[in-house]
């Protein structure tokens, strides 16, 4: 992959803006598989599944992640909060789905 400088019309950045963004969805992906084995491992009551200080570790490390890589860390902390509430959901609803 070119680094973004050496593209030399717009649609050639979009092509590779394109191509990042379908290796972020193919990783998100993967992350749920991992989501979805963690379960194994967890205590099934409400409490254990939402983690909250699991949760609040994950948030300050993707925060300082978000510096490191000269992102606004207030948009990715939204981000990550979204994608940790939609996985606790779908954590609960395994749990359900086993009893």
């Amino acid at each position: 992959m070119k680094l973004p400088e050496e593209c030399k019309s717009l649609e050639e950045v979009r092509d590779h803006i394109d191509a990042i963004d379908t290796e972020i969805m193919k990783l998100f992906g993967k992350r749920f598989l991992f989501v979805k084995e963690v379960v194994k491992y967890k205590n099934k009551d409400q409490e254990s599944i939402i983690a909250a200080d699991r949760r609040a570790a994950v948030l300050k490390r993707r925060r300082e992640m978000a510096i490191e890589n000269k992102l606004d860390p207030d948009v990715f902390e939204d981000i990550y909060s979204i994608l940790i509430e939609h996985f606790i959901e779908e954590e609960l609803k395994i749990v359900k789905s086993h009893k």
